[in-house]
């Protein structure tokens, strides 16, 4: 049995989405068995991407540890899941990964260039063995039993710019580089100001977010999908939140209207019962 890697060390700079600030990201081979560690090389801790380091969820997912922080990581963590990476080591100089084009392709395409090797070792997925439902108001996350990784959402936002939309997805490598990972990430201006105000958004711009402003798309040049690109990046962030596991799981996720707190809520309630998982090894 195996587990899986990148072959070399690969280094990009960009701006941080919330942050704003210059942010230099190396992604470097992981040992065996590590799993996927984020270091912040500025303040010397390191934080394992795993559902229980999560400290926040609101306008994305932050894991922390020891007093140090990384934020926005589900873009980052759906393309290592999308490439079935079992270990890496992430390495920051910031609070945040780089946005990029704010999509998961723009980080699957550096791993992709630093090419993939396999390392001896045992790979274990996670496979979901009851339902189980996380709802607040008009919202719902649900994993359940299911012989394959596979996710269906819906969206209902009142303005036409989005509007309802719904998809499913079947996990592969193929079909998450093709269907999921281009899907890019999305915000309304008339809460700009407000963000900035809470320190947030301030590396948000017309080349990575996809803006709406009342009815209209301001910069919909930039889409990828254009009858269904916002669900699909919904699946994106589902995709890294479950990557949080610290393994792949063999599940069904269902999400209506939900986001990151309910991603991170369900995966702590499937680790409180030992009994809704078993561990099985993959070849």
């Amino acid at each position: 049995m195996t587990r899986r890697t990148i072959a070399r060390e690969i280094k990009v700079c960009g701006t941080a989405l919330h942050a704003g600030t210059s942010v230099n990201m190396t992604l470097s081979p992981g040992d065996a068995g590590s799993g996927i560690v984020f270091r912040r090389s500025d303040l010397g801790v390191d934080i394992p991407a795993r559902y229980d380091a999560v400290s926040e969820t609101n306008l994305g997912t932050v894991i922390a540890r020891g007093g140090a922080s990384v934020g926005v990581v589900e873009h980052l963590m759906a393309a290592v899941a999308g490439a079935e990476i079992d270990d890496l080591l992430v390495t920051l100089d910031g609070p945040e990964p780089p946005i990029l084009d704010g999509d998961a392709l723009s980080y699957l395409e550096l791993l992709e260039q630093a090419g993939f090797a396999d390392r001896p070792g045992t790979r274990t997925a996670i496979k979901v063995l009851k339902r189980l439902d996380y709802a607040h108001k008009d919202t719902r996350a649900s994993l359940l039993p299911s012989d394959r990784l596979e996710f269906d959402f819906e969206i209902d936002f009142p303005t036409p710019a989005i509007g309802r939309q719904t998809f499913s997805f079947v996990f592969s490598r193929d079909a998450f580089r093709s269907e999921i990972a281009p899907a890019r990430t999305f915000g309304f201006v008339h809460e700009l100001d407000a963000l900035k105000k809470m320190n947030r958004g301030h590396g948000a711009s017309l080349a990575n977010t996809l803006a709406i402003d009342q009815d209209r798309i301001v910069n919909a040049g930039l889409m990828r999908f254009p009858e269904s690109e916002f669900v699909r990046h919904k699946i994106l962030d589902a995709i890294g939140d479950m990557a949080l596991a610290g393994a792949p799981l063999i599940a069904r996720f269902e999400g209506r209207r939900s986001g990151h707190t309910q991603n991170n809520a369900l995966l702590r309630a499937l680790f409180t019962e030992p009994s809704n998982y078993a561990l099985v090894n993959l070849p």
